[in-house]
């Protein structure tokens, strides 16, 4: 018997758009945090972003982004002095 729609709802096995559109918002906070909050909140944006966790590659999943994708092109626009300082520290 193939499965219905309310059954997927249900079981949770079909994101919504709605929930799609939550995890972009949180993507999108990420990256504001990273490009103009305050120096506390964009070290820990790019911790969260440019780290080695799996959180942020699961999070872009949910809002439908590739991950890796995503990373290579915020790191185009990354300053140069932010990746010296990393380098520096490790």
């Amino acid at each position: 018997m193939a499965k219905n729609s309310v059954e997927w709802d249900i079981r949770g096995e079909q994101e919504t758009a709605g929930e799609v559109r939550i995890w972009q918002a949180v993507v999108v906070r990420a990256i504001e945090d990273w490009m103009s909050g305050p120096l506390r909140q964009r070290r820990l944006a790019d911790k969260y972003i440019f780290g080695e966790h799996t959180d942020f590659a699961m999070v872009c999943q949910s809002a439908g982004f590739g991950a890796d994708n995503l990373r290579a092109r915020l790191s185009k626009i990354r300053s140069p002095t932010e990746l010296q300082v990393r380098a520096f520290r490790g």
